[in-house]
């Protein structure tokens, strides 16, 4: 793909169409029921060349009988199959298998990876950034071989769940890794001498400005890729040894959870739905960054809306679409901040807004103003806990009576890995686990917890997936009296654990059913989850 928008190359540079080529589904009968744990022979991967599976999408899988079985996308089509009777010599008959598994099974089979690709590359004759001009940089990242590089990073990283893509420069290597559930995984890097062609080559599909390496600079890329839209964050950062570059991947297409998919129990779910439904008041998600504060506001969003409602947010950047609502992107380039945006927003004859940060004291007050005055009004901050929301807002010197007027409830979130249900195993909790655990909760804990022992479904890691631990905090009137008090946080959160259920209660609630494991807890918790 040569521009910033436009349909995105799979694994071996093909483009798949929206819809021209969707899968035909296998029907009952069909072998081929789940093409990815098939085990096929070498010797039959071998009867047909790799060029020619991968220009058809076709994959041979077995051979019965002087017979060569082939799943394809498009049956039907009576000139590649003499052709396959042509190299083979063999009968052939045909099995319907959607284009996304086929193309997944081929890159298996013939080694089609990122790993196989640098395996091959020759970085003898890579060009070295630091000694050529920009002309000579430029070709190089045209140059098909790090195109394709540039095109199957991306495209593996999308097939692993990767959120983000991170290539970090050393003295005399490339660091490539990606972020799956939160943590981060190493994967073979590229050669170094590749590393100022794959920065730029970047570059060019982010719309940036190749020539400038010292300073940072931000970009965006947009895909499709195996039907979805794709958008690609891009943020490069000068180090000694060159670019440091960061992307992170956002699929337009996903569907916006729901709060019980969150990771919310059914009574906190209730007591949600009746702070976001009232018709005025500031609610506030907290964590830090990456917790999934915007993710649960698209879901509180997406509860709420009825065509009755106008809905307008301001977010940097929109990182899904929702129906009906009105999303703005703030672009601070042109000096259109949040709160440049909140004022405009105001004049829209908005019900509810939403504000994706309250970053500085302007905003916050324009949105607390905006909650006084018959909106409702949704944000994030960066807190540990949910009363730490209301000390955060002190501190950026919004008055305490406007907080306590205002804010009708906050939840604060942090993401844990989910255990994979494939592999899942009881698991017997060492003495020094326990300590660790029973000195953050401050009591005994007791019953069963699992793990994950690692299996092909969740690539030996243990887990799959993640999924938000809470607290809900709904603002009564003895907390609203606190807060006129300008009382501490160790106070509010005092008082507001008489009737709340903590994150850390909640993560062991989520262990004990067998969700996520006590080793993840402890990992995410790190002592400051509220207690």
């Amino acid at each position: 793909m040569d521009s910033a928008t436009g349909n995105f190359g799979n694994d071996f540079g093909l483009t798949i169409q929206d819809t021209d080529i969707l899968a035909t589904q296998s029907s009952p009968q069909n072998p081929l029921d789940n093409l990815a744990k098939l085990e096929i022979p070498p010797e039959v991967i071998r009867t047909l060349p790799a060029n020619f599976a991968k220009n058809h999408r076709i994959l041979p899988f077995e051979i019965v009988n002087g017979t060569i079985h082939i799943a394809t996308a498009a049956p039907g089509n009576q000139r590649v199959v003499d052709d396959i009777r042509l190299l083979t010599g063999l009968e052939v008959e045909e099995f319907a298998a959607p284009v996304e598994q086929i193309i997944e099974k081929i890159a298996e089979c013939y080694q089609v990876t990122v790993e196989k690709m640098i395996e091959n590359l020759n970085p003898e004759k890579a060009i070295v950034g630091e000694g050529k001009n920009l002309h000579d940089i430029e070709v190089m990242a045209n140059e098909p071989t790090v195109v394709n590089l540039v095109n199957l990073i991306i495209s593996t990283a999308l097939r692993e769940r990767a959120s983000d893509i991170h290539l970090l420069p050393f003295e005399n290597s490339l660091q490539l890794r990606y972020r799956v559930d939160g943590l981060l995984q190493e994967k073979p890097p590229p050669p170094k001498q590749l590393h100022a062609a794959l920065v730029s080559r970047i570059k060019i599909m982010g719309d940036m400005n190749i020539a400038e390496r010292f300073m940072p600079q931000d970009g965006h890329i947009q895909i499709n890729h195996r039907g979805s839209r794709v958008d690609i964050r891009v943020g490069t950062m000068p180090t000694i040894y060159g670019e440091s570059l960061v992307m992170r991947l956002l699929e337009k297409n996903s569907r916006v959870s729901t709060a019980a998919e969150l990771g919310l129990d059914e009574k906190r779910a209730a007591l949600l739905s009746r702070l976001v439904e009232k018709p005025h008041g500031l609610f506030l998600t907290t964590g830090p960054t990456g917790s999934g504060k915007t993710t649960t506001l698209y879901s509180i969003l997406q509860s709420i809306y009825t065509p009755e409602l106008k809905i307008i947010t301001i977010e940097d950047p929109v990182e899904y679409e929702l129906h009906g609502v009105a999303q703005i992107p703030v672009r601070p380039s042109r000096n259109f901040t949040f709160a440049t945006g909140l004022r405009a927003i105001l004049r829209q004859d908005p019900d509810v807004v939403m504000v994706g940060e309250i970053r500085d004291s302007e905003t916050a007050e324009i949105a607390i103003r905006a909650a006084l005055t018959g909106h409702q009004v949704f944000s994030t901050l960066h807190t540990n806990d949910a009363t730490g929301a209301v000390t955060r807002l002190l501190d950026m010197g919004v008055e305490a009576f406007l907080i306590a007027s205002s804010l009708e409830g906050v939840l604060a979130q942090r993401l844990v890995r989910k255990i994979c249900p494939n592999c899942r195993v009881e698991s017997p909790i060492t003495d020094a686990l326990r300590d660790k655990i029973e000195a953050l909760s401050g009591r005994k804990i007791e019953g069963v917890f699992y793990t994950g022992k690692g299996c092909e479904e969740c690539r030996q890691v243990g887990y799959r997936g993640r999924i938000g631990i809470f607290e809900l905090l709904a603002i009564t009137p003895e907390l609203k009296e606190l807060i006129l008090q300008k009382r501490s946080n160790a106070e509010l959160k005092t008082a507001a654990q008489r009737s709340m259920m903590t994150m850390h209660q909640d993560a062991l609630q989520k262990a004990s059913a067998g969700l996520t494991s006590l080793e993840e807890i402890l990992r995410v918790s790190s002592g400051d989850l509220s207690e």
